[in-house]
């Protein structure tokens, strides 16, 4: 059983969860997932560092989803689909300390150095629905035997 939860709604929706899961997919076609405790701001869902393996995923597919499970057994899982977006240097030297020199000779792109640390990462939503077994008979694995 699905319910559609309109992505305006999300917010509030999302405060009933707690930490969840960021599923990324690999050029191999690989799922991959973090634990992850995205927050909203400015109406995208940000994710701190979620590791140089979701982030190199995520630079080759910005499609990822975010899965809450249920908070109770026999409750709604919130899935959120979404494209990620990482910042560019450009977002990253405006957060950097005052002090850091830069002498202008380095030329910036938008790809991380190896000792980087992973950046946070925006999520903007598409689309979110509450899902669950449609039938109490699909919950005994979650609740166990009656």
């Amino acid at each position: 059983m699905s319910i559609p939860v309109d992505v305006a709604e999300l917010a509030t929706t999302l405060a009933d969860y707690g930490s969840g899961y960021l599923l990324t997919v690999s050029s191999a076609g690989r799922v991959k997932v973090v634990s992850a405790a995205p927050r909203f701001v400015d109406g995208s869902l940000l994710v701190t560092a979620p590791g140089s393996g979701s982030i190199t995923n995520i630079e080759r597919n910005p499609a990822v989803t975010l899965l809450f499970p249920p908070v109770q057994p026999g409750g709604h899982t919130l899935l959120v689909d979404g494209i990620a977006a990482l910042p560019t240097r450009d977002d990253e030297d405006d957060r950097s300390d005052v002090d850091d020199e830069d002498d202008g000779d380095e030329e910036r792109t938008g790809d991380r150095e190896s000792g980087d640390a992973a950046p946070d990462v925006r999520i903007e939503p598409h689309h979110a629905v509450l899902h669950r077994p449609a039938t109490p008979a699909d919950t005994q694995a979650v609740d166990g035997p009656a």
